[in-house]
C-alpha cells in the first residue's frame, strides 16, 4: 500500500473531495478473513483505501461500497463499543514496524470511534487506551465514505533506525452472514491478528521522510480537571455530609519521537464507569478488575506484563504520579512512580484462598520495565517496589525483581519464560496495622508453549508460586502452588451440521492440575500444608462453533475435583457447561447465555451439593424519530448450591447458598457528543443456617444507582454532571453524591 506526501492535509469531514484524495494512489485488494478466509470479497462490496501524510498527521480515506445500503448498521454507541454487529472500517497501524503491537482505530458508519492496542504475543485486543483521533463519515446512496486522521505527534516510534511502518485496513459487513474483509493476506492459521501487516510505501523516501520532519518536534498536552461534589453518608448510628472542590491535572510531554513523559496530580477517577459486579460469595480468591485510567494506559505494549507482575489498580488513590516511556528500534522501557493515599487492600495469597490486609496508610508504588528485541527474541526485565515509609515503620517495603524471555520459533510457534523474586519487609494484620516478623522471600516462575497449525491449536504451561511470594504492586490471588495445564484444539474449519453450516468448528480437551507446596504455618489456626496435596484438578472436553448472525456456541463436560482447605477431602464436582451467543437483529445486537450444572463445592461448609452457575446478558438498541439513539444492556449472574450430601434429610434440595449479581446500563445518545447514562447494579448473597457445619444464617446485599450526563467537545474535553446512590445491608449504610466535572485538554 503506497501513500501520498502532501503539504495540504485533507479536511476531515467524511467527503473524499479534497485535492489530496484526487492524487493519492488507490488500494482495493481486499479478501475475506471471516467467515471463511482466503476468499474474495462478496460481489458489490468493493472497498478502497487511500493514505496521505503531511508534516502534522497521517490521514486515511476509505470508500465502502454497498449494494444494499438500506441494511447498513450504523447505530450511535459509546466510545469503544464498535463491534462486529455494526458496519465499520478499522485501520491497524504499527509505526514501529515490527508487528509486535499495533494501534487500531475503528469507526462505524455513524462516526462512532473505538480504539485500542493489539498485542501480538497474547493475540489480545485491548480497548482501554484512547488515542487522539479525528474521524468523520458520509452516508452515500451506494454505501459510505469516511476519513480518519491520526496526528504524527501522538504516534510512538523510534527516533532513528526504525523499520517501515506497517498497516492493515479491515471492514466489517454484518448481515445474515457477518463478513470481515482485510487488506493483508491474513488467514486463520496465523498465530495472531497482526502477523501480516503490510509495509506502507512512500512514507520514508530518501531525503524527504515526513516522520523525520517531526521526530524532533516537541508536543505538550495539559488536561486540567475541576470537580465539585457533595456527599452524604449515614448508617444506623450516625450521619455526615461534606462538600469539596478539587483541582487535578494530567500532563503529557513528548520532547521527541521516542520519549514520552506523563504526570498526574490529584487525579479524580470516580464516575468514569462502574465495574460490573462479580459473584464472590462462594469464591475463595480475590477478583481483579480492568484498568480504565489514562495514566496507566500510555504505551501498554511496552509494559506488556501479566497481573502477577503489575496490577495498576493496586494503586488505589494516587496523590501524584510520574512516568517516562522510551521506545527505540531494538529496545523500549518505561518507569513510573506514584504516591498512593491508601484505602485499598493488600493481597496475602495462599493455596486455598486470598487473605487481605487493609491499606490504610500512604505508600509509594514504583515500577521500572525494560525490553530488548531481536528478530525472534524479546528479553525483558522488571523492578518493582512498594514502600510504606515512616507511616509503617522504618524499612517497611515489598520489592520484586524479574526477567522474561519470549522466543518466536516460527510464525506459528512461540515459547515464553518468566521469573519473579520477591522480598517482603512489610507485614500487616487484617486492619492494616504493622505486625512483627522476619522478612519473607518468594519466587514466581512461569513457562508456556503455543503452536498453531491449519488443523491444531496446542498450548501448554506450567507455573510455580512459592508460599511466601508477594507483590503489592501486582495481583497474585494464589500462592504456594505448582500448576500444570495443557490444551489441544482440533480445528475443522467450515463444517456442515444438521440444519445449518458452521463456519468454524472445533473440538478440544483442556486439563489443569494444581498441587500445594509444602508450607509450615506459623499460625495454629492454619494447619501446615503438605507438599503435593491436590488443590484442584480439572479436565474439560467439548465442542465450539461459530455460525451466521455472529453465533458462537459451545458445550463442555467438566470432570473437576476441588479441596476446600489444607488436609480436607478432595471432592469430585463434575458438571456440564454450555454457552450461546448470537446477534439476532440490528435492534438486538447481542444475546449471551451461559449455564453450568452439576455438583458444586460449598467452600465454607466443605460439602458438595447439586448446584448451578448461570449468566444472561441482553443488549438492545434503537433510534428515535428526532435522531436520538439509545442502548440498553441487562446482565444477571447467579450461582447456588443445594444442601444435598452430608446435610439433614429434611434440608436436602433446599438452597444452602445463593449469590446473585445484576447490572442494567442504559444510554440515551442525543448525538455523537452528548449522552445520558444510567446504571443500576446490585448484589445479593444469602446463606441458610447449617448447624452441622457450624454456619449461622447470613445475608447481605448492596445496590448502586448512577446517572451521568456528559458533553464531549473534543478528545480529553468534556463536561459531566451526575449523581449516585449506594446502599448496603447489613449495617444500614447509605451514601449519596452529586458532582460536576469539567475536563479541558490544552495542546501545544
Amino acid at each position: 500500500m503506497r501513500l501520498l506526501a502532501t503539504e495540504a492535509p485533507p479536511r476531515i469531514d467524511g467527503k473524499l473531495d479534497d485535492a489530496a484524495w484526487q492524487r493519492a494512489p488507490v488500494f482495493d485488494n481486499f479478501t475475506q478473513y471471516l467467515p471463511q478466509d482466503k476468499r474474495p470479497a462478496p460481489d458489490g462490496y468493493r472497498t478502497t483505501v487511500q493514505v496521505v501524510v503531511d508534516d502534522t498527521g497521517i490521514s486515511f480515506g476509505i470508500r465502502a461500497f454497498d449494494p444494499r445500503p438500506d441494511e447498513i448498521r450504523a447505530p450511535l454507541a459509546r466510545r469503544d463499543q464498535v463491534r462486529r454487529d455494526q458496519d465499520f472500517v478499522s485501520i491497524v497501524l504499527d509505526p514501529v514496524g515490527t508487528r509486535r503491537s499495533a494501534q487500531f482505530v475503528r469507526v462505524n458508519a455513524a462516526g462512532v470511534v473505538g480504539d485500542g492496542m493489539f498485542i501480538a504475543d497474547s493475540d489480545n485486543e485491548d480497548f482501554s487506551p484512547d488515542f487522539e483521533v479525528d474521524a468523520a463519515v458520509q452516508r452515500l446512496p451506494d454505501g459510505y465514505s469516511l476519513e480518519i486522521r491520526l496526528p504524527l505527534l501522538a504516534l510512538r516510534y523510534p527516533y532513528s533506525g526504525g523499520n517501515p511502518w506497517r498497516l492493515m485496513v479491515t471492514r466489517s459487513i454484518p448481515r445474515d452472514v457477518s463478513t470481515l474483509l482485510v487488506s493483508a493476506p491474513l488467514t486463520k492459521d496465523a498465530l495472531n491478528f497482526i502477523t501480516e501487516l503490510q509495509e506502507i510505501d512512500g512514507l520514508s523516501e530518501p531525503g524527504s521522510s515526513v516522520t523525520d520532519a517531526v521526530r524532533d518536534r516537541s508536543f505538550l498536552s495539559v488536561r486540567p480537571e475541576i470537580t465539585a461534589r457533595t456527599r452524604r453518608s449515614k448508617d444506623a448510628d450516625s450521619s455526615q455530609r461534606e462538600s469539596e472542590i478539587s483541582l487535578s491535572a494530567d500532563i503529557k510531554w513528548r520532547p521527541r519521537a521516542d520519549w514520552v513523559f506523563d504526570a498526574t496530580l490529584n487525579p479524580d477517577f470516580s464516575q468514569v464507569e462502574l465495574d460490573v459486579p462479580q459473584l464472590a460469595g462462594n469464591t475463595r480468591f480475590a477478583l481483579s478488575a480492568p484498568e480504565k485510567r489514562a495514566f496507566f494506559l500510555e504505551s501498554t505494549d511496552v509494559l506488556d506484563l501479566p497481573l502477577a507482575a503489575f496490577y495498576s489498580r493496586a494503586v488505589t488513590d494516587p496523590r501524584w504520579g510520574l512516568r517516562a516511556t522510551w521506545r527505540g528500534n531494538q529496545a523500549d522501557a518505561t518507569a513510573l512512580s506514584l504516591q498512593d493515599s491508601g484505602g485499598g487492600l493488600i493481597l496475602r495469597p495462599g493455596p486455598y484462598g486470598t487473605d487481605v490486609a487493609a491499606q490504610n496508610g500512604r505508600s509509594q508504588a514504583s515500577l521500572a520495565r525494560g525490553r530488548w528485541h531481536a528478530d525472534s527474541f524479546t528479553v525483558g526485565g522488571l523492578l518493582s517496589q512498594r514502600d510504606y515509609g515512616s507511616a509503617r515503620g522504618s524499612g517497611r517495603s515489598n520489592q520484586v525483581a524479574g526477567a522474561d524471555v519470549l522466543w518466536r520459533a516460527s510464525d506459528q510457534e512461540q515459547f515464553r519464560l518468566r521469573g519473579l523474586l520477591s522480598d517482603t519487609r512489610a507485614l500487616f494484620d487484617a486492619q492494616g496495622a504493622p505486625v512483627g516478623g522476619a522478612a519473607e522471600s518468594g519466587q514466581h516462575f512461569f513457562a508456556s508453549w503455543w503452536k498453531r497449525t491449519s488443523e491444531w491449536n496446542l498450548t501448554a504451561e506450567t507455573s510455580h508460586v512459592s508460599p511466601r511470594f508477594r507483590n503489592d504492586n501486582g495481583f497474585v490471588d494464589q500462592a504456594g502452588v505448582r500448576s500444570l495445564q495443557a490444551e489441544a484444539v482440533r480445528r475443522y474449519g467450515e463444517t456442515k451440521l444438521p440444519g445449518f453450516t458452521a463456519y468454524e468448528f472445533e473440538t478440544f480437551v483442556w486439563a489443569q492440575q494444581r498441587n500445594a507446596l509444602a508450607d509450615v504455618s506459623k499460625n495454629a489456626a492454619n494447619p501446615a500444608i503438605t507438599a503435593g496435596e491436590v488443590v484442584t484438578r480439572r479436565v474439560h472436553t467439548g465442542v465450539w462453533l461459530a455460525a451466521s448472525h455472529n453465533t458462537e456456541a459451545w458445550v463442555q463436560l467438566r470432570f473437576d475435583a476441588e479441596r476446600a482447605g489444607a488436609g480436607r477431602r478432595l471432592h469430585s464436582v463434575p458438571t456440564v457447561a454450555s454457552g450461546y451467543g448470537v446477534n439476532p437483529a440490528p435492534w438486538f445486537p447481542r444475546l449471551n447465555l451461559e449455564l453450568e450444572m452439576g455438583k458444586r463445592l460449598d467452600v465454607e461448609a466443605d460439602r458438595v451439593g447439586q448446584g448451578a452457575v448461570w449468566m444472561a446478558e441482553v443488549q438492545l438498541r434503537g433510534s428515535m424519530a428526532n435522531g436520538w439513539g439509545w442502548e440498553s444492556t441487562q446482565k444477571v449472574n447467579q450461582g447456588f448450591v443445594n444442601a444435598d450430601a452430608g446435610s439433614n434429610a429434611n434440608d436436602r434440595g433446599l438452597r444452602s447458598l445463593t449469590d446473585t449479581a445484576a447490572q442494567w446500563l442504559g444510554v440515551l445518545h442525543f448525538d455523537a457528543r452528548n449522552s445520558l447514562r444510567a446504571v443500576w447494579q446490585g448484589s445479593h448473597y444469602r446463606r441458610a443456617a447449617d448447624p452441622q457445619a457450624g454456619l449461622a444464617a447470613d445475608a447481605s446485599q448492596s445496590h448502586t444507582t448512577s446517572l451521568v450526563f456528559q458533553h464531549r467537545f473534543g478528545l480529553g474535553r468534556s463536561l459531566s454532571l451526575g449523581a449516585s446512590r449506594q446502599t448496603s445491608r447489613p449495617g444500614q449504610q447509605e451514601s449519596t453524591e452529586a458532582f460536576a466535572k469539567l475536563s479541558y485538554e490544552l495542546d501545544r
